[in-house]
């Protein structure tokens, strides 16, 4: 008899455990949840941050010699036309940090982009060959492939200097992975 009393005070006490461990349990989960219910944005996000988006341009990183990607947030409208031509104009006004200096060379003006099979066809002026050297000429080419090779529609760029291929740019340039 005394061991069933002992078997039951002791179930008792569980559940007693039990219970005070579901409310206390209830009433920080209620807390966290009036917390969220209760949160306020600091701002209203505006027309214009919602048109913004990410380009990924690449420039060459003064201190390395090497490629590297700059990201820029820019209005999604710029884009809808010529998407192309902006992103080359973006290429050639050159980059926002100290550390990496565009290859475009100064001058160079963008005569036109057209698609053809998935192939950019850039348009530029003779400025465009107005590179330092073969090394600096790849740098430039890669610099551009591989900004434009980003858009879905394009796998590979050629370039024309004012509308006729040129001995010094003749292949059809793919991504440099």
């Amino acid at each position: 008899m005394k061991s069933k009393k002992k078997i039951i005070t002791i179930l008792v006490i569980i559940l007693l455990a039990i219970g005070v461990f579901l409310i206390f349990n209830n009433i920080e989960i209620k807390k966290v949840e009036d917390e969220y219910q209760n949160y306020t944005p600091q701002e209203e996000i505006s027309e214009e941050q919602m048109r913004q988006t990410k380009v990924i341009l690449y420039f060459e990183n003064v201190e390395t010699g090497e490629l590297e990607t700059e990201t820029k947030i820019i209005d999604a409208n710029l884009l809808i036309e010529k998407p192309y031509n902006q992103l080359f104009e973006l290429l050639n006004k050159g980059p926002q940090s100290s550390n990496l200096k565009k290859l475009i060379p100064d001058g160079t003006i963008l005569n036109d982009i057209i698609i053809e099979n998935s192939c950019a066809i850039i348009n530029v002026s003779n400025e465009f060959l107005n590179y330092e050297n073969e090394e600096n000429k790849l740098k430039l080419i890669n610099s551009i492939v591989n900004t434009l090779t980003n858009l879905k529609e394009i796998d590979s760029v050629k370039f024309l200097i004012n509308g006729e291929e040129n001995e010094k740019l003749s292949d059809v340039y793919l991504k440099n992975k």
